[in-house]
Parts: structure tokens; sequence; C-alpha cells
């Protein structure tokens, strides 16, 4: 069965994948406001789709060590499951499929053409 992913879930899992080993909270949110030139992310508004992600078996979390930079708490990390690779396949090739056949669109500051 295919798993459809929004776009937010995608740039999660994307990100996710780039970071490897250092894909907690705060280096997710700081890679997605610089690939996407948005400011506006919040820890809150990728808190709730990577709780999503994780009750459907997409990504995985775990807590690392305690540190006393954060007061003795933990990191929570999180890394794909085999079940979000295929979905994240999926979305690419979905994605391929949609684009093939469609020139390369030529846009003006102006208005629509």
């Amino acid at each position: 069965m295919k798993e459809l992913l929004t776009r937010t879930d995608e740039l999660l899992l994307l990100t996710i994948y780039r970071l490897k080993e250092d894909a907690y909270t705060v280096p997710i949110l700081e890679h997605l406001e610089e690939v996407s030139s948005r400011k506006n992310w919040t820890l809150a508004g990728i808190y709730i789709p990577l709780l999503k992600l994780e009750k459907n078996g997409i990504v995985e979390s775990y807590l690392g060590e305690p540190t006393s930079q954060r007061g003795g708490r933990s990191k929570r990390y999180y890394k794909i499951t085999n079940k979000g690779l295929r979905a994240l396949q999926e979305v690419k090739e979905l994605q391929k499929t949609m684009w093939d056949g469609i020139p390369d669109m030529i846009y003006s500051d102006e208005g629509d053409l």
C-alpha cells in the first residue's frame, strides 16, 4: 500500500535523511528554514507532523544521553524506517511521473502571460 506524504512530511523525511545521527528537532528546524527560505517554521509545527509520522511507522524516535547543557534532559532523535524510505521513493517517483512531459515554465513578474 502506498503511503501518500504531505509536502511537510516529505521535507521532514528528507531533512532527517540528510542529518543522519544529528536529526533532532533544533537541527531539523534550522535545516528546514535554510533550504526553504521560510523563517516561520516552529518547533510545534514540526513536532505534530513528527508525532504523526512516528505513529504511522514512518519514523522512529529515541532519546540520546542526558546533557548538562540541557539541564540533564535528553534530546529526542529521529530516524527513518524502511516504511518511510519506501514512502519517500514513492513520492519521488510520483513527482517524476507528474512532471514528465511538462516543459520548463517561463514566468514573468509582470503578471500572468
